[in-house]
């Protein structure tokens, strides 16, 4: 129904235009992904493009439980990239990804603090020191809730403060100084450069992200969709996460 109604407004506003436009030129693949694979994405959507000419790629980043909602209300994605298994879920569970998604990409968590460290963490236990300022994702957002699963292994009560909606916004806090520091992904960290440091969490209270993908059942260009899904499980795909520090599943 979704699919319908949209076919049937660019009906409309092609008969408006008396049938002039160029929307046959270009294909528009849009892809929804989580937002700590703005940057790996980004460079994958560039490749893509040039492999398939015709076809422009139009992402929509943001924490994967709104990415849901979006595509649950209608939004016109074609391709939807999850920080988790349990939001993918949601959508495979209403038939609205194509089944079964795959695994594409995986990640670990760190803490992310301002450039040379100066509050001196050294691990989650600090982060429960009074007068630390942290931030952290939502509890439903993947990174928030792999964070709260990290403090629970390692003993720690996790620290009261705003639930950001995805990692970026957890990593603009700390670059902007509105924060002491936050847990995000280690690609975050490294995405951040110079204006941010890294604080690893020891493997054994890590908790290993993995990444699931699938085209949208009703995408209104299936055929890209499934060659852009293929793309980033190809060798080059894999080449470019790995470059922006993801593992492989």
């Amino acid at each position: 129904m979704r699919r319908g109604l949209r076919i049937w407004v660019l009906a409309i506003a092609s008969g408006l235009t008396g049938g002039t436009a160029h929307a046959a030129d270009v294909t528009k693949l849009h892809v929804f992904a989580a937002a700590s694979l703005t940057e790996a994405f980004k460079e994958i959507g560039t490749a893509f493009t040039k492999a398939h000419p015709g076809v422009d790629v139009e992402f929509n980043f943001a924490g994967s439980p709104t990415l849901v909602q979006q595509i649950q209300q209608g939004a016109p994605a074609d391709v939807f990239a999850s920080a988790d298994e349990v939001n993918m879920g949601k959508l495979e569970g209403t038939g609205e990804v194509t089944v079964p998604s795959r695994i594409f990409a995986g990640n670990r968590l760190a803490i992310i603090v301002a450039p040379g460290n100066p509050r001196r963490i050294t691990g989650l236990a600090d982060l429960a020191n009074p007068g630390l300022v942290v931030v952290l994702c939502g509890p439903t957002v993947p990174a928030g809730r792999y964070a709260r699963q990290a403090f629970e292994k390692a003993g720690v009560k996790p620290p009261e403060g705003s639930q950001e909606l995805d990692v970026k916004a957890v990593v603009t806090k700390v670059t902007l100084g509105e924060a002491d520091a936050g847990v995000v992904y280690t690609t975050d960290v490294r995405a951040a450069g110079a204006k941010a440091a890294g604080v690893a969490i020891p493997a054994d209270v890590n908790v290993e992200a993995r990444y699931p993908i699938a085209p949208i059942k009703e995408a209104d260009s299936p055929i890209e969709a499934a060659e852009f899904v293929d793309y980033v499980l190809s060798p080059g795909g894999r080449a470019v996460l790995e470059r922006f520090g993801f593992t492989e599943p």
